[in-house]
């Protein structure tokens, strides 16, 4: 039984997890992930204001380039590459949905297809522990990951779902390391929000 001067001092729950996330870096990670993030993207939305005021109309541009292909095709290439390794930026698909019929419809859909593309991906992880040769292989190029999902769970999770970083990469770790396929999908619904909050700045570019 913990007497009453025990209880009184017990410090609170937020209290030991702010010291914890303290102690192991996370803030730390937030802010240089931040710094990574924020600059380019400053640059990369400054260059098209420029160019949208300037030099030629954004939402003409991204309807003349991808008038040639189809939805479906192109949904798929989206879930393709959010499902390995995020190879092509989201931005570029946000940008297309704008120039579709009912964007928000669109790119609701886009946001769903990240989701279960980061699903996959967690599958994935699962999957190469599996295959011993695999997972040596990975290990080490993905140490920095694992480390930081065993270390911070779900948050990691969250801040790969809402930062412009290789989302994939922490739902391979997170399949790796068997972390809560429930927790994951908790977590992971942060992704549409990414997408939301993203197209709020595409969107009104493009207008």
């Amino acid at each position: 039984m913990k007497t009453q001067f025990e209880r009184k001092n017990r410090k609170p729950r937020v209290l030991l997890l702010h010291q914890y996330y303290s102690y192991t870096g996370f803030y730390q990670f937030i802010i240089e992930s931040l710094k990574k993030v924020i600059l380019p993207f400053a640059v990369i939305i400054g260059t098209l204001l420029l160019l949208d005021h300037f030099v030629l109309d954004l939402d003409s541009l991204f309807t003349e380039k991808t008038k040639d292909y189809s939805r479906f095709g192109v949904f798929s290439l989206f879930f393709v590459s959010e499902s390995i390794l995020g190879l092509i930026p989201p931005e570029l698909f946000i940008a297309w949905v704008k120039t579709l019929p009912n964007p928000m419809v669109h790119l609701s859909f886009l946001a769903l297809l990240s989701y279960l593309g980061g699903c996959v991906s967690y599958f994935i992880g699962k999957a190469i522990v599996k295959i011993p040769f695999l997972q040596e292989a990975l290990e080490g190029k993905m140490k920095k990951h694992i480390a930081h999902i065993k270390k911070w769970g779900g948050f990691l999770i969250v801040i790969g779902a809402l930062l412009p970083i290789p989302f994939s990469m922490v739902s391979i770790a997170s399949g790796m390391i068997n972390f809560s396929f429930k927790r994951y999908l908790m977590f992971g619904l942060f992704r549409f929000l990414r997408f939301y909050l993203f197209a709020l700045a595409i969107f009104n570019l493009m207008s």
